[in-house]
């Protein structure tokens, strides 16, 4: 259904586990080359890497740059295009969490926070953009969360960095949508990802309550099929965004939130 993703060029920011690795393997199933980022054990991430190669096919290499620093992002994006020749999509995905009340939150996680799920989107963006308006196509797609739509207590961080997220969208979309390059957010409810399972120990404390306890409140309260969001249900709208036929879509935060923003 999408074969003209095939031999597009692809950066993933925070993609060496769950959402974002997920989203690689997707795009590397269609033909498209990946450039793979994010923190981990490098043994591993250098498996995955050669893993997603071998089995499709594509151009898969790794760049460790760091989301809070700037100089270290727009490195990874001049890289990636001398690497690749282009970059044609950029997904923003990296992202970090730490739960608990705003009168006691740590200054240096508030910053930590905003600088990886918001900023470096805006790092990221503005170093990729003029490549892609000058060959008047790209697809820019931001991992929002449903945090970037409706807020939860004890994540003031978060929430704010992810409804920036939505705001960055819109605006780039707005700016970009004459050139050929769409603006997109992905705004996912409760995944089964690395961070959601430290999110979840952590609420669990802030709480006062058992993991278990927090899982079914998280699912009960917040999605009306009380399952998780599988990466299947992301990675298909991902491809979508990033094919033509996904033209027509710009400047959307695109909930895939098993009900969650319905309440």
């Amino acid at each position: 259904m999408f074969d003209d993703l095939k031999g597009r060029k692809a950066v993933i920011t925070g993609s060496t586990s769950g959402i974002g690795l997920a989203f690689a393997e997707a795009l590397a199933k269609m033909g498209v080359d990946i450039t793979l980022n994010g923190f981990g054990d490098k043994d591993e991430i250098e498996e995955n890497r050669a893993r997603i190669a071998g089995e499709y096919g594509v151009d898969v290499r790794y760049d460790g740059a760091d989301m809070t620093k700037p100089e270290e992002i727009r490195s990874l994006i001049s890289s990636a295009e001398a690497a690749h020749g282009r970059i044609d999509i950029l997904v923003n995905n990296a992202g970090i969490q730490k739960v608990g009340p705003i009168d006691e939150y740590d200054d240096a996680t508030w910053d930590r926070i905003i600088a990886i799920c918001l900023n470096s989107n805006y790092h990221t963006i503005k170093a990729a953009l003029p490549g892609m308006k000058s060959r008047g196509f790209g697809r820019i797609v931001n991992v929002a969360s449903a945090h970037g739509l409706v807020a939860s207590p004890f994540k003031s961080a978060y929430v704010a960095a992810k409804h920036g997220v939505v705001g960055l969208t819109k605006t780039v979309a707005l700016e970009a949508g004459e050139d050929g390059v769409t603006c997109n957010a992905i705004c996912p409810g409760f995944v089964k990802t690395p961070l959601l399972e430290a999110q979840m120990a952590d609420n669990a404390k802030a709480r006062g309550m058992t993991e278990e306890e927090v899982k079914a409140k998280l699912l009960s309260d917040a999605h009306a099929t009380k399952e998780f969001v599988t990466y299947e249900n992301l990675t298909a709208l991902l491809c979508y965004l990033c094919s033509n036929a996904g033209s027509g879509s710009t400047g959307y935060p695109y909930a895939v939130d098993a009900g969650w923003t319905a309440h």
